[in-house]
């Protein structure tokens, strides 16, 4: 009888120039349906492939999400695909160009393009950080991200910002961990829009422009 015992790889990649080889390995681990945490302009957070439920079900399980009532977010490599996934009226537009990309979080209605587990809501939370690394996975990808932070309540501070003990904290359940440097402690600003409004529901990093 062999055990095989599974551990996440922990592959290094610098925001100012990601490396192709190990950029390609993260989006073989997404196509396959797997699990990645990786950096943003904000906290680590985990992600997979936005449309692959299965794969989002198993991190809103590990989170303790439920998407009917829960804002899922996913993260957009630019302003010019969010009209896939989410309704954009031209002010909200003009708001994101403005402030993206950059640490927010922004509610919109859904599409009909993403999944059914996003539609219970009928809002999805867009993303588009200022990082190069989740940026360039999402165009190669093709798809959009999945993002939410790897924050637990009881962590220290060193294990949402040191990416060796995000690994070892994490090793069995990502199939990746991506090392883009010291992560952050802030989580976005998250803006509703998906009445028109343009309402702050929660202050993190970054001022908004209006």
């Amino acid at each position: 009888l062999f055990l095989f015992i599974f551990a996440a790889m922990l592959i290094k990649i610098y925001n100012e120039n990601p490396n192709t080889r190990e950029l390609a390995k993260v989006v073989s681990a997404l196509q396959d349906g797997g699990i990645v945490i990786y950096p943003t302009d904000t906290l680590y957070a985990f992600g997979c492939d936005a449309l692959n439920v299965r794969a989002v079900e198993t991190i809103c399980n590990l989170k303790g999400i439920n998407p009917a009532k829960s804002n899922l977010s996913i993260i957009c490599n630019a302003l010019s695909i969010i009209s896939e996934y989410a309704k954009v009226d031209t002010p909200t537009f003009k708001l994101m160009k403005r402030n993206l990309p950059g640490p927010f979080t922004f509610i919109l209605p859904t599409t009909s393009s993403l999944p059914k587990i996003y539609k219970k809501k009928k809002t999805v939370g867009i993303r588009v950080p200022d990082n190069n690394i989740i940026r360039e996975i999402v165009i190669r990808l093709g798809n959009p991200v999945l993002s939410t932070s790897i924050i637990d309540e009881n962590d220290e501070i060193e294990y949402i910002t040191n990416t060796e003990l995000i690994h070892e904290k994490w090793q069995d359940f990502a199939d990746i961990v991506i090392d883009g440097g010291i992560g952050g402690i802030e989580p976005s600003t998250v803006i509703d829009c998906s009445t028109g409004e343009h309402d702050i529901i929660r202050q993190g990093k970054g001022e908004l422009k209006f």
